[in-house]
């Protein structure tokens, strides 16, 4: 502990050196209604205000009291955002990698999602195994390698050592539960848990060779939606038996127990009754890095926080979210962005340390989906003309991603008006990105405040900006 009080010290005397050298912060600013995205705006300078008059409407910024460090930002690479890829011209191919990855010339992805066997967002269900093969001697991820595969590794071709891949399943083959069936809910076979356990470390192998490592698991996507695709149930006390009896025994006995294992991965409705289920048994917690969430139903913030209380040694991490139904017309909604925006905020600010998106990438109809679970994303392509649509969320979702580096720290960001919404980190290289929101019809003049100075700017109505302080100067 008190390494750490040094180190977060000495982390805020630099920063409030910087601060008085005042080497000028730069803007970035997305704006409803005006051609701003993610465009530098301006630089702020930092004047001396010792204590702020209760009229002046601040941002107060902390970089003395560090907490989570974050994993990553970014969003999942399915069957339906590679089909949709592949289907782009060459140059609209290029331009979706470097927009999403590059992290000079993009919004720098950081973190990647991908399905095991089919889900909603692929054209058909598919295994990858024959059925009745418990020995997995038909193992073979064939179905994966004509899309998703390579485009897989093309962004981590272009984000470099940036991207971290984690999985999911949504359903274990048919044969393998009790309802025979991929789609409708069902649960895993008792006699098939092993199977299935084993069926995780083939794909990890599998991927592996295919030129893209796997840092993590979730154990099952949506394990309480009886869905009408690829589902399956899992009670708090079934995955807690499955990681502490089978996927965790199985991943360290086959030389994997470095793949990070999140249970859960599913609605923040639930979130503290699951977390808790599965983390108070303590043969299921040894394995368990961390429990993932997703945005649907109600937004119940306060869950994360409360997990994260209650299990401060478990690490948080936002698997899922998007808009929907899906509809043409509405793409360009500002509404879409700012739903990003304020889920962001408020899951870092409550202790997650990645949050990932839902599709990089779907078509004209949202899709393809072979139920018809139609939805938004944040680029969308007319496979007809080629042509790439930008909407709200991609920009919203980039003034986190390109500022906030893996490895970054959260840091206080304190507003003193409910206009504004706000979070901040402090990055590797010491830089600050302080994150303010405004989803109100007004504009709202604020300063950001940090180590008795201040820096006076201006949120528009309807806008997202991002503050980037630069790191202070060696020596």
């Amino acid at each position: 502990m008190k390494s750490l009080l040094l180190t977060s010290s000495l982390a805020a005397a630099a920063v409030a050196r910087a601060v008085a050298a005042d080497p000028g912060a730069e803007v970035y600013l997305t704006q409803k209604d005006t051609d701003h995205r993610l465009s530098r705006v301006g630089e702020l300078r930092f004047e001396p205000l010792a204590q702020p008059p209760e009229k002046v409407q601040c941002v107060f910024v902390d970089p003395g009291h560090p907490f989570e460090t974050v994993l990553g930002i970014g969003g999942a690479i399915t069957d339906a955002s590679a089909e949709t890829f592949d289907k782009l011209p060459e140059g609209k191919r290029a331009e979706l990698l470097r927009a999403y990855y590059d992290p000079v010339n993009g919004i720098g992805y950081s973190l990647a999602r991908t399905h095991i066997n089919s889900c909603d967002f692929s054209s058909a269900s598919y295994t990858y195994v024959a059925d009745g093969d418990r020995e997995l001697k038909t193992f073979d991820i064939a179905p994966d390698l004509k899309h998703r595969v390579p485009l897989l590794r093309a962004a981590l071709k272009t984000a470099g050592s940036r991207l971290t891949v984690f999985a999911s399943p949504w359903s274990p083959p048919a044969w393998m539960k009790d309802n025979h069936d991929m789609l409708h809910g069902g649960k895993l076979l008792p006699e098939m848990r092993q199977p299935w356990a084993n069926y995780f470390v083939e794909f990890i192998h599998a991927y592996e060779k295919a030129g893209v490592p796997i840092w993590g698991l979730t154990v099952q996507n949506e394990p309480m939606a009886v869905q009408t695709w690829e589902s399956c149930i899992f009670t708090a006390d079934e995955e807690a038996a499955f990681v502490r009896d089978y996927l965790g025994p199985t991943l360290e006995k086959r030389g994997l127990a470095d793949k990070k294992i999140v249970a859960w991965d599913h609605n923040r409705t639930m979130l503290y009754q699951r977390a808790a289920g599965v983390l108070n048994d303590p043969g299921a917690a040894r394995y368990l890095w961390g429990i993932g969430f997703h945005w649907y139903v109600e937004d119940t913030f306060d869950n994360v926080r409360r997990v994260k209380e209650a299990f401060p040694g478990t690490h948080l991490m936002m698997t899922e979210g998007c808009n929907g139904p899906f509809e043409f017309d509405k793409m360009m909604d500002w509404s879409l962005g700012e739903t990003y925006g304020r889920s962001m905020i408020h899951d870092f600010n409550n202790g997650a340390v990645a949050w990932t998106d839902w599709n990089i990438l779907l078509d004209e109809t949202g899709g393809p989906n072979h139920v018809e679970n139609f939805c938004f994303a944040p680029v969308h392509a007319d496979t007809r003309s080629g042509k790439l649509f930008y909407t709200p969320a991609f920009y919203y979702i980039g003034h986190f991603s390109k500022f906030v580096q893996p490895g970054a720290r959260r840091i206080v960001a304190s507003p003193t008006v409910d206009r504004l919404s706000s979070t901040a980190f402090r990055n590797p290289d010491g830089s600050i990105a302080v994150v303010v929101m405004n989803a109100s019809d007004k504009e709202q003049p604020f300063a950001v405040w940090i180590a008795g100075k201040a820096a006076p700017t201006v949120s528009p109505a309807h806008s997202i900006l991002t503050v980037v302080i630069p790191a202070p100067a060696k020596g």
